[in-house]
C-alpha cells in the first residue's frame, strides 16, 4: 500500500497546517483561524487538483523542507520563494512532481512573508471542529511543525492544472487598506481620528497570524477608562493602551476590551498577510455598504 505522508526535514521559522478555517464558533471563543493569505492558498489547492478547502503548509519568512514517501504533486505560491527538489531548482507557482523519498526545499522568501504549499489530496491530519487549521491563539489543531514530524496526505481529487506559472499578486510595498468606521470611533479624539485615516504606519515586526501590529503616532482617547469585553471580528482595528492600531486577523481573540475605532475590509487582508516589517501601511475610509 503506498505511504501517503511527508516526513518535515526542516520545520522553519514557522510552519503550521491551515484551511479555510473554523468560522462560526466564536459564540464558543473559538477564533476563525485558516489561511492568512486565502487567495494563495486556494490558487495552490487548484494547481495541484485539490479542492479549495484541502489543508496547506502555510510557511514564515524561511520556508520549510519535507519529504514525501510517495510520488506526490506539489505546488508552492504565496511570497515568491526558490523551490527545489532533490537540490534541483523547480517552478515556483507551478505544478511539480516530486518523486518518493526526495526532499522539497522551500526557500526564503524573496518577497513577502508567507508562502504556502499545496500537496495533491491536502494535508490529511485530524480536523478539529471542521477544520485541519492550527490555531496559534487557542492551541486547536495541529502543533506547528517541527523537524521530524510525519503529516499524512489524503487521496488525489483531481488532474493537476497544466500550466507553466500561475500569475500571483506581489506582495505589497505599500499597504493600503480600506477602512469603515466604528464601533468604537467615538472614544477617539477628532485629531486621533483625523491622523488615523490621513497619517502614515508601518508593519511592527511584532506581527504575526493574531494581528499586525503598526508603528507610528499614536491615537489619544477622548474617553478615560476601559470598556467592557465585547466581541471582536476579522479585520477589527484594536487601538491599545499604547496608541498604535492594530489590526486583527485569523487568530484574533474572539472578544476584547480595548476600542475598536475601525474595522478593515475582508478584501484587503491577504496584502496584510504578505506586508513585511517596516512596510508602509495607510487606513483610507470608506463608505459602509
Amino acid at each position: 500500500m503506498t505511504d501517503r505522508a511527508l516526513v518535515v526535514v526542516r520545520a522553519g521559522a514557522l510552519t503550521t497546517v491551515q484551511d479555510r478555517g473554523r468560522p462560526g464558533h466564536a459564540h464558543l471563543g473559538v477564533p476563525r483561524s485558516g489561511a492568512l493569505d486565502a487567495p494563495a492558498a486556494a490558487l495552490v489547492n487548484r494547481l495541484v487538483g485539490n479542492p479549495p478547502d484541502a489543508a496547506v503548509l502555510e510557511t514564515t519568512l524561511n520556508g520549510c523542507t519535507v519529504r514525501p514517501r510517495s510520488t506526490v504533486t506539489v505546488a508552492v505560491g504565496g511570497a515568491p520563494c526558490p523551490v527545489a527538489v532533490g537540490g534541483r531548482p523547480v517552478a515556483w507557482g507551478a505544478p511539480v512532481v516530486v518523486p518518493a523519498g526526495e526532499v522539497l526545499d522551500v526557500g526564503a522568501a524573496v518577497a513577502g512573508v508567507r508562502a504556502y504549499v499545496a500537496f495533491c489530496g491536502g494535508v490529511a491530519v485530524e480536523p478539529v471542529l471542521g477544520s485541519r487549521s492550527t490555531d496559534l491563539l487557542s492551541g486547536l489543531g495541529p502543533a506547528p511543525l517541527t523537524d521530524g514530524a510525519v503529516l499524512p496526505l489524503g487521496t488525489p481529487h483531481g488532474p493537476y492544472a497544466r500550466v507553466d506559472v500561475a500569475p500571483q499578486p506581489r506582495p505589497p510595498a505599500e499597504l493600503v487598506l480600506r477602512v469603515t468606521p466604528g464601533p468604537r470611533n467615538g472614544w477617539f479624539t477628532p485629531r486621533a481620528l483625523s491622523t488615523f485615516t490621513t497619517r502614515t504606519y508601518r508593519v511592527s515586526s511584532a506581527s504575526n497570524r493574531i494581528g499586525l501590529r503598526t508603528e507610528g503616532p499614536a491615537l489619544e482617547r477622548a474617553l478615560p477608562g476601559e470598556l467592557p469585553s465585547e466581541g471582536m471580528v476579522l479585520g477589527a482595528v484594536q487601538v491599545p493602551p499604547d496608541g498604535r492600531p492594530v489590526v486583527f486577523l485569523a487568530d484574533h481573540p474572539t472578544t476584547g476590551g480595548y476600542p475598536v475605532i475601525a474595522v478593515v475590509r475582508t478584501a484587503d487582508l491577504p496584502a496584510a498577510a504578505q506586508a513585511v516589517p517596516g512596510t508602509p501601511v495607510r487606513f483610507v475610509p470608506v463608505r459602509r455598504r
